[in-house]
C-alpha cells in the first residue's frame, strides 16, 4: 500500500506496476507488516515533523524541552553510582588508619595523626605529619609535605582563614598556610581541609606510623533508615519524571489528528496513520535526548556549589553509568513511540479532516485500589526484614512498593476526576464552561496533573521520613545532651594531664573540668589467646582509671582519700584477680604486632573496695580506681586521657572556646558537643533539597499543563470566537479556564496528601520510628501544587484573548 493508490492483489497501482485485469475485481489482502513498514512510517512521521512549518517545529521544540528536561533528571540520577564511587575512591587513595605491622622507622616512613575539628558547625579534616626520612609517602593532590609549623590547606578552608569569620579558627590552627592541596586530595571543591607539619607527633599522643597512602575496606551496608531514604527519594524525584516525559510527548496532539485525517484522504489506513504520528513523536524524543544530554552537562558546571550531607562533589564526578545513560537513550524514545501508540487509540481518525472521539469509557474503580494496596502488602513484607534491607532483593521490593504505592494514588486520580465532575451542575457560566469540557474530555488534564500527584505524594512522604527521624534526635539530644564537652586522646603521663586540667579550666564559659586517665590492667603471667584466623591477642582485663580525689569521688563513693590510695569497685565479678595483693601486668599482650614486655604492679593490699556509682552517660562505674600517686602511668600501654568539661550554655561561643583549649592541648584530641545535635543541619538541608526538587517539578509539570491547556484553547479557538461574537466577556472565560484548571488539581492534590501521608507513616513505621507529621510543610507542598493553577490560568489568558477575535469564524 502508498498513501497515493489503492492496494490491490499483485501489488500497488502506478506507472510500471501491474494492476488487476478488466472485469477482475481488487482483491485485498492483509495490510503489509514488519519492520520495513514500521521504518517507512516512523521516517514518514520524522519526514512531516521536521518539514511542518512554523507550527511543526514549535511542537518539536516544546516535545523536546519537556523531554530534554526529564532526560537531565534521569542522566542525573544513573549519576549516583560513579559519583559515589568517585567520592568514596578520594578519601581511600588520601588516608591510611594504621597498618597491622606497623613499619620500623625509616626513610619512607612518617608519623601520621589525625586533627580533624569542627567550626562554627563545619567540619574540618585535619591531618598532621612528622616524616622520618627524606622520602616519605605523600598523599593525592600533595607535592611535598609541609615542613613543621607550616601547613597545606584546601581552597575552602583558605577562604574561610581568609575571611573575618576566621579569626577564632586562626587562633586554633597556628601553622602557616604556604599552599593549597589539588583536586585529588580532595572529596569536593568545598572541603574544608589541611595537612600540617608537626615535629611534636608521639605515638602516645595518637600518632601512628605509616608507609603508604591508600585505603582497602569493605563497604559496611546501608542501615535500613538510610535505606529506605534513598530509595524512596529516587523513587519520589523520577516518578514525576516519567510522567512529565510522556505528557511531553503528546505536546500537539490534537493538531497532529487533523494532519492524520488528511493521510487517511490518500489512502492511509488507521495503523498507517498511528505509525506516522508515532514518527512524528519520535523526532521531538531524539531531538529532547541531545537537549537533556546538554542540559545535564550544563547543569553539572554547578554540582560544586550543592553540598548535601557533607558531600560536595566535583562536576567529572557527576558521569553517567554507561549501561543506564545506554538505556535512557533507548527506552525513552520507545517509550515516546508507545505513548503516542496508546494515546492514538482514543481516537478515530476518518477522512475530510474529521477526527471523532470514541464514546468515553466509563473508568471502573475495582481495580484501581488494588495498585497501591499491592504497593503496601510489598512494604509490609520488607518490613519484616528490615534490618536487612540493604540487600538487592529487599531493595527492589522496597523500591517496587513504595512505586506502585505511588502510582497507585495517580490511578484513582482519573476516576475521582469523572466521578465528582458528573456530579458537578449548574452555577455561573465559567463554572459550567469548565465542568462541562471536563465531563466531554478530562484525560489531558488529569494526564498532567498525575504528575503533581505523584510529586506532591512522593515529597511528603519523604519529608515525613526525614521529620520523623529528625524528631528522633532531636528528642534523644534533648533528654541527654548537657552543656558538656567530650574530649579523648593519647597523653604522655598525668603530668601532662594536669595541665590539660588547668589550661581548660582557664578557659572562657567552662565551668567545671573533671579527668581522667583510663588503661587496662591484666593477670601477671596472661599472655591472652589468638582470634579465630587473626593474629589480633585477645586478654581478659580489668579497666584501671588514674584520677586525683576530686575526680574518682565522682566515680566512687570512696570516702576519705589521698593521693597512693587504690580502690575497687563492689561491681567486679566475685573470681576477678583483682584482689588486694594480686600481680598484675600494667600493659597486657593485647593487639597485633610484636610482643611486649610485662609491666608487673602490685595491687596493693590496703586496696578498698568501694560502692561504684553511675556514670553521667548512665553507665556504672566498674574497675580499679587509682590515685596518681600510686602507679607509674608511662608503665601503662598508651593510656587514654578523657576530660569532661562543664560550660555556661549562655557563654557566647563557648564550645568554640574549648575547641580551641584541646587544639592546645593535643591536636589530636577527639572532641565532641554533647548538646551540639550535627544531624539537624544535615536532615535540614536535605529536606530544603528535598522541598525544591518537588518545586521545581511541579513547575515543570505545570509548564505541561499551561501547554496542555493552549493547544485546547486554539483547538476551540472558533468556538472562543462564536462565544466572543456572542457578547461573552474575557473575563467569563478567564474564570473558566481558572476553574478547568482547578477542580483536577485540587482533586490531585487530595490524593496526593493522603497518600503522601499514607505511606510516610507505613515508612516511619517500617523503620521503627513515631510518626509525626510536619503540618506546615505539608500545607507548603499543598500550596505548591495549588499555585500551579494559578501560574496555568496567568499563562493561558494572554493567547485565550487572542483567540477571542472574529478572525477566527473564517472558514474555506
Amino acid at each position: 500500500m502508498t498513501l497515493l493508490g489503492p492496494r490491490t492483489r499483485n501489488g500497488p497501482a502506478g506507472p510500471g506496476g501491474p494492476s488487476a485485469a478488466p472485469g477482475e475485481a481488487a482483491v485485498l489482502g492483509p495490510p503489509p507488516a514488519g519492520p520495513a513498514v514500521w521504518a517507512r512510517d516512523l521516517v514518514t512521521g520524522l519526514r512531516f515533523a521536521a518539514g511542518g512549518g512554523r507550527e511543526g517545529w514549535i511542537r518539536t521544540a516544546l516535545t523536546a524541552v519537556g523531554v530534554g528536561l526529564g532526560v537531565a533528571v534521569l542522566l542525573l540520577g544513573s549519576s549516583v553510582p560513579s559519583l559515589l564511587d568517585s567520592w568514596h575512591g578520594r578519601e581511600k587513595a588520601r588516608e591510611n588508619l594504621g597498618q597491622a605491622n606497623p613499619p620500623r622507622p625509616a626513610d619512607d616512613t612518617l608519623l601520621y595523626a589525625h586533627a580533624d575539628t569542627r567550626y562554627h558547625h563545619q567540619n574540618i579534616r585535619g591531618r598532621l605529619v612528622d616524616p622520618d626520612g627524606a622520602h616519605p609517602p605523600k598523599p593525592p593532590g600533595v607535592a611535598a609535605l609541609p615542613a613543621p609549623g607550616t601547613m597545606l590547606v584546601s581552597p575552602g578552608l583558605k577562604e574561610l582563614l581568609d575571611s573575618p569569620d576566621g579569626a577564632a579558627l586562626r587562633e586554633r590552627l597556628p601553622y602557616r598556610v604556604v599552599g593549597t592541596i589539588g583536586d585529588a586530595g580532595l572529596q569536593g571543591p568545598a572541603e574544608l581541609t589541611f595537612l600540617a607539619g608537626s615535629s611534636a607527633l608521639d605515638e602516645r599522643l595518637g600518632a601512628y606510623r605509616i608507609d603508604h597512602f591508600g585505603l582497602e575496606f569493605v563497604q559496611r551496608p546501608m542501615r535500613a533508615p538510610a535505606v529506605v531514604l534513598v530509595i524512596m527519594t529516587c523513587v519520589a524525584l523520577l516518578t514525576p519524571v516519567m510522567v512529565f516525559i510522556g505528557t511531553s510527548v503528546r505536546f500537539g496532539n490534537e493538531r497532529r489528528e487533523l494532519r492524520l485525517a488528511a493521510l487517511r484522504l490518500v489512502g492511509a489506513d488507521i495503523r498507517t496513520t498511528r505509525r506516522i504520528a508515532a514518527g512524528e513523536t519520535l523526532l521531538g524524543s531524539l531531538a529532547g535526548l541531545v537537549l537533556g544530554a546538554g542540559f545535564f552537562l550544563g547543569g553539572r558546571q554547578f554540582a560544586s556549589m550543592v553540598t548535601l550531607w557533607d558531600i560536595n562533589v566535583f562536576p567529572s564526578d557527576i558521569t553517567p553509568d554507561p549501561l543506564l545513560a545506554t538505556l535512557i537513550a533507548v527506552l525513552v524514545p520507545s517509550a515516546a513511540v508507545l505513548v503516542t501508540l496508546f494515546a492514538q487509540r482514543g481516537v478515530t481518525v476518518e477522512p475530510l479532516g474529521v477526527v471523532r472521539s470514541r464514546p468515553p469509557v466509563r473508568r471502573r474503580l475495582w481495580w484501581r485500589p488494588l495498585v497501591p494496596l499491592a504497593g503496601a502488602g510489598l512494604l509490609v513484607t520488607v518490613s519484616r526484614d528490615v534490618d536487612q534491607v540493604d540487600s538487592p532483593l529487599n531493595t527492589t521490593r522496597l523500591a517496587v512498593g513504595a512505586t506502585l504505592l505511588l502510582l497507585g494514588v495517580t490511578a484513582l486520580l482519573p476516576w475521582l476526576v469523572d466521578a465528582v465532575v458528573r456530579r458537578l451542575h449548574g452555577g455561573p457560566v465559567p463554572w459550567q464552561l469548565a465542568t462541562r469540557r471536563l465531563q466531554l474530555h478530562s484525560g489531558a488534564a488529569t494526564r498532567a496533573v498525575a504528575g503533581i500527584t505523584v510529586a506532591v505524594a512522593g515529597a511528603i512522604a519523604v519529608h515525613m521520613t526525614f521529620t520523623g527521624m529528625q524528631a528522633g534526635f532531636a528528642d534523644s539530644y534533648a533528654r541527654n545532651g548537657r552543656p558538656v564537652v567530650e574530649m579523648t586522646g593519647g597523653t604522655e603521663g598525668w603530668e601532662q594531664t594536669r595541665q590539660a586540667l588547668t589550661v581548660l579550666r582557664g578557659t572562657e564559659g567552662v565551668s567545671r573540668v573533671d579527668g581522667a586517665l583510663e588503661s587496662s590492667v591484666a593477670a601477671a603471667g596472661d599472655r591472652g589467646r589468638l582470634m579465630e584466623g587473626s593474629d589480633f591477642r585477645m586478654v581478659d582485663g580489668v579497666f584501671a582509671t588514674v584520677a586525683d580525689c576530686a575526680g574518682l569521688a565522682r566515680l566512687a563513693e570512696i570516702g576519705s582519700c589521698r593521693d597512693g590510695d587504690v580502690f575497687r569497685t563492689d561491681n567486679l565479678p566475685d573470681d576477678t584477680f583483682a584482689t588486694p595483693g594480686a600481680r598484675l601486668n600494667l600493659d597486657p599482650p593485647e593487639g597485633a604486632g610484636p610482643s611486649r614486655p610485662p609491666q608487673p604492679w602490685t595491687l596493693p593490699a590496703s586496696t578498698r573496695t568501694v560502692r561504684a556509682k553511675t556514670a553521667p552517660d548512665g553507665l556504672p562505674v566498674r574497675g580499679i580506681l587509682i590515685t596518681p600517686a600510686a602507679v607509674d602511668v608511662h608503665r601503662m600501654h598508651r593510656p587514654l586521657l578523657h576530660l569532661t568539661v562543664h560550660y555556661d550554655p549562655a557563654a557566647p561561643d563557648a564550645v568554640e572556646h574549648i575547641r580551641t583549649a584541646a587544639a592546645r592541648i593535643n591536636p589530636s584530641m577527639a572532641v565532641v558537643s554533647l548538646a551540639e545535635n550535627r544531624h539537624d543541619g544535615q536532615y535540614d538541608s536535605l529536606r530544603t533539597g528535598l522541598f525544591l526538587g518537588a518545586v521545581v517539578t511541579l513547575l515543570l509539570i505545570g509548564a505541561g499543563l499551561v501547554i496542555s491547556t493552549v493547544e485546547q484553547l486554539h483547538e476551540h479557538r472558533r468556538l472562543l470566537s462564536v462565544l466572543d461574537a456572542f457578547g461573552t466577556r474575557r473575563r467569563t472565560l478567564g474564570w473558566s479556564v481558572l476553574w478547568q484548571t482547578a477542580i483536577p488539581v485540587a482533586l490531585g492534590l487530595v490524593l496526593a496528601v493522603g497518600g503522601g501521608l499514607a505511606l510516610g507513616s507505613l515508612l516511619l513505621w517500617m523503620i521503627d520510628s513515631a510518626v509525626f507529621v510536619d503540618w506546615p510543610v505539608v500545607a507548603a507542598m499543598a500550596g505548591a501544587g495549588a499555585g500551579v493553577i494559578l501560574l496555568v490560568t496567568a499563562a493561558s489568558l494572554p493567547p485565550l484573548w487572542r483567540m477571542m477575535r472574529p478572525d477566527g469564524l473564517r472558514t474555506e
